[in-house]
């Protein structure tokens, strides 16, 4: 068998499904969700991340949720990767308790980074699959300042939660109140929120669904595997307790911000076409940063 069948056995019938049990769909942060909330109790079956499904996994999720009791997706538009992966779609073809929870980003830790794809292009950049507005600026000749101020910083992070209440709008279960308090846990990076979000999360959705008393705990940090450096600014506008760090951890790893920006200069000098579309769409992220 696979390592990825094996990974997901339930899901590709190699193991048989729950007699009562639900699915959470999304991205990477799905399956975090899921560690928060699946129990003996009461099962949730890991299934593949959305952007993974092929049509062949398609069709069998399209089964799987057929059986399910409960449903818990991020908000997905129809025709998602040209597939029926959206959220009415699936909907339609399950009669299951249907739940939507909105992507969490936060840049207010990471106000340096981006995480985006430009159509046409293939591939990440070395090291971490994250954007630097501050190399990607020098590298399209934009000039930024090198840090920016903790006001700034609290505004970065402002402007994430103005944008999770507008995501809120079309989801079931709010999130933006988990950041009226900041710690360094709350974000790994600016697309991976940490336990401090996931724990409370989880509960929320528990309790939405009728399970109050379960409250399951993964036993260790959840989207760990990539950590962004943590800068003094940072540090400075939250009042965190944390010291600054100027690495990355990567799969427990220790790379230097200044080897990751390096190579990811190199990386945009063999791909101006993604410098000029990314700086087209981090103009916002971007003025901060000049302005600042």
């Amino acid at each position: 068998m696979l390592a990825r069948q094996r990974h997901y056995s339930e899901f590709f019938g190699h193991a048989p499904l729950p007699p009562r049990f639900g699915v959470i769909l999304g991205n990477c942060q799905a399956e975090s969700l899921r560690l928060v909330i699946d129990s003996p109790e009461h099962r949730f079956v890991r299934v593949p991340p959305v952007f993974e499904m092929d049509a062949a996994e398609t069709a069998r999720l399209h089964e799987v949720v057929r059986s399910a009791d409960i449903v818990v997706s991020q908000p997905i538009r129809d025709d998602y990767r040209d597939l029926p992966l959206g959220t009415r779609q699936i909907a339609a073809v399950t009669e299951a308790r249907m739940l939507t929870v909105p992507p969490v980003r936060f840049g207010g830790l990471h106000p340096f980074q981006a995480a985006i794809r430009v159509p046409g292009i293939e591939g990440d950049p070395p090291l971490v699959a994250y954007h630097d507005v501050r190399t990607l600026a020098a590298a399209a000749g934009i000039p930024v300042v090198a840090a920016l101020h903790p006001e700034a910083v609290r505004a970065v992070g402002q402007s994430s939660i103005d944008t999770l209440r507008v995501r809120e709008q079309n989801a079931d279960v709010p999130v933006s109140d988990l950041f009226d308090e900041v710690t360094a846990d709350h974000a790994r990076t600016i697309n991976h929120p940490g336990n401090a979000v996931w724990l409370p999360l989880g509960a929320r959705v528990l309790e939405m669904l009728g399970f109050a008393g379960e409250r399951p705990d993964p036993g260790r940090p959840l989207l760990a595997a990539v950590q962004a450096p943590l800068a003094p600014e940072v540090v400075d506008a939250w009042s965190l307790p944390d010291e600054p760090r100027a690495h990355w951890i990567v799969e427990r790893a220790v790379i230097d911000d200044a080897e990751v920006r390096a190579a990811h200069t190199e990386w945009y000098a063999a791909h101006p076409a993604f410098v000029d579309a990314a700086v087209d769409r981090l103009a916002p992220l971007l003025a901060v940063w000049r302005a600042a």
